[in-house]
């Protein structure tokens, strides 16, 4: 019975995993800013759910949650970095606090997690880190740069993370979802308050006033759950888990046409060595 810390879980993929998790079985220690949003999630589950107040951009707040979860549970298994928000700005438009506050909630936090995580980790010599990325890390649509810079900063931390501690028996895991058919447009996508018009066939097409693809999406968030769980049980849990036919299509092309391009310079690539 293994030990899961979710963050993120009052709506959405981490809700849907965390239900997921304690109805397998497992223990869950299920965390949102908000606990009246969660309670009823552990409500049913008194010896294997603990509901913990968490706002991943409070460093104190992280630190008391692993420590519960361990004199709960006895520590933590797998942790699942979930929380996180979009936001979606043309580049010339987005306001620098913003942007602080959104690489402070998609990366930093993350990041301070895995840090209060890993020691317990290391000590017991297994554990699993799950890190939810996004597809925009792999093809980023206008308006989506800066939210895709977070994903991106989280999927290199994860690869340099997996290669430092799969030696010492922990995995890590990358999600990378397509559309879920969640709330997250509407609780969770901030965007700019400055819209610039040059940008309105670009960025401003994907504006929240303009977005008509919630409800449409093609990912089932109880499917993704499983499939989460299936990953992290596996023997040889991948690194890069892929969530939804549109995922699976948006990877294949990105990686296609990334190599296009290198092969089409790969002459002149070369030749940019030290002559023998």
């Amino acid at each position: 019975m293994a030990t899961w810390l979710i963050t993120g879980c009052s709506s959405g993929l981490g809700r849907h995993l965390a239900q997921a998790v304690l109805k397998h079985g497992d223990k869950a220690v299920v965390t949102a800013r908000k606990l009246s949003a969660i309670q009823d999630i552990v409500t049913s589950y008194p010896d294997t759910a603990l509901a913990l107040q968490l706002d991943v951009t409070n460093s104190a707040q992280i630190t008391q949650v692993v420590q519960q979860a361990e004199e709960r549970f006895g520590g933590v298994d797998v942790l699942v970095n979930n929380a996180g928000h979009g936001y979606r700005a043309a580049v010339e438009e987005a306001d620098e606090t913003e942007v602080d506050e959104l690489f402070a909630t998609n990366f930093f936090g993350p990041v301070a997690l895995i840090k209060a995580a890993l020691p317990g980790m290391r000590k017991r010599g297994s554990g699993t880190i799950v890190n939810v990325s996004s597809i925009a890390a792999r093809t980023t649509e206008p308006g989506s740069g800066y939210y895709a810079a977070t994903k991106c900063a989280l999927e290199g931390m994860s690869r340099g993370l997996q290669k430092e501690v799969s030696p010492l028996g922990i995995s890590v895991i990358m999600v990378e979802p397509g559309g879920f058919r969640t709330d997250f447009a509407d609780r969770s996508l901030l965007e700019s308050k400055t819209a610039i018009r040059d940008y309105a066939g670009t960025a401003g097409l994907r504006r929240k006033a303009n977005d008509k693809t919630g409800g449409h999406q093609l990912g089932d968030p109880a499917r993704g759950a499983e499939l989460i769980i299936k990953a992290v049980e596996a023997q040889d849990s991948p690194l890069l888990l892929a969530l939804g036919s549109d995922a699976v299509q948006v990877i294949n092309d990105a990686l296609k046409a990334d190599l296009s391009q290198v092969e089409a310079w790969e002459k002149e690539s070369v030749a940019t060595d030290y002559p023998d």
